[in-house]
C-alpha cells in the first residue's frame, strides 16, 4: 500500500514536470521588446532561513541509509534532481565542477529522486564521468514529495545544519552569482 501510495504521488510530481524555466507562450499583442527580454534569473527562496534540515533519510552511495545531519560541520548544497529531468542533467557539470573547486569547505550531495534507483543512476554517473560527484539517491523520494518541490531544487545549508536559501530550477553552479549566493552559508 505505501509503495502505490508513492507512485501515485510521485506520478503527480512527474506529471506536474520539472522546473523546465520557460516562459508562458507568447501572446499575439505582445511587443517585441518584451518578446526579446531576458529570463529572469533564478528563483531563490530565503522564507525557510534557520530551519532545521529535514531529518530524510537517503541512501549513500554504498547502500547505507544515512540523513543530512551526517554531513554536520561543513556547509552542505543539496542537490535535488532526475535522471528524467532536463534542466537538473544540464547544471550536474556546473554542480560537479562546484564539488572540485571547492573541496572540503563545502559537501556538494545530489540526491536522485529517481525511483528506479541506482538501476538509472549508476549508469548516469558511469556515462558523465563526474569527478566530485557522488550518486546518493532517494528512491522513495522523501525529499521531494516531503518538501513539496519540483526539480531542479538546490538547498544550501550552513555548517551547523540550518537551511540559508532554496533555489528553484537550473543554475550554473561554477559562476560568480552562485559563489555569492554559496558564501551567505558563512
Amino acid at each position: 500500500m505505501r509503495s502505490e501510495i508513492a507512485l501515485l504521488l510521485l506520478s503527480a510530481t512527474v506529471i506536474s514536470g520539472c522546473d523546465r524555466q520557460s516562459q508562458a507562450p507568447q501572446q499575439a499583442n505582445e511587443s517585441v521588446a518584451n518578446a526579446t527580454a531576458p529570463a529572469p534569473g533564478p528563483n531563490i527562496d530565503r522564507s525557510h532561513k534557520g530551519e532545521a534540515a529535514p531529518t530524510t533519510p537517503f541512501l549513500d552511495p554504498k547502500g547505507a541509509k544515512v540523513t543530512l545531519a551526517s554531513f554536520r560541520g561543513k556547509p552542505v548544497l543539496l542537490n535535488l534532481w532526475a535522471t528524467w529531468c532536463a534542466p537538473c542533467v544540464k547544471e550536474m557539470p556546473t554542480l560537479d565542477a562546484l564539488a572540485v573547486a571547492r573541496g572540503d569547505a563545502l559537501k556538494v550531495l545530489v540526491v536522485s529522486q529517481d525511483i528506479e534507483g541506482a538501476a538509472k543512476v549508476t549508469p548516469f554517473f558511469a556515462q558523465a564521468k563526474f569527478k566530485a560527484l557522488e550518486p546518493y539517491l532517494d528512491p522513495e523520494t522523501g525529499f521531494s514529495l516531503g518538501l513539496g518541490l519540483n526539480l531542479p531544487t538546490t538547498i544550501l545549508f550552513d555548517a551547523a545544519g540550518r537551511e540559508v536559501w532554496r533555489v528553484t530550477g537550473g543554475m550554473e553552479w561554477d559562476g560568480p552569482q552562485a559563489a555569492a549566493l554559496i558564501a551567505e552559508a558563512g
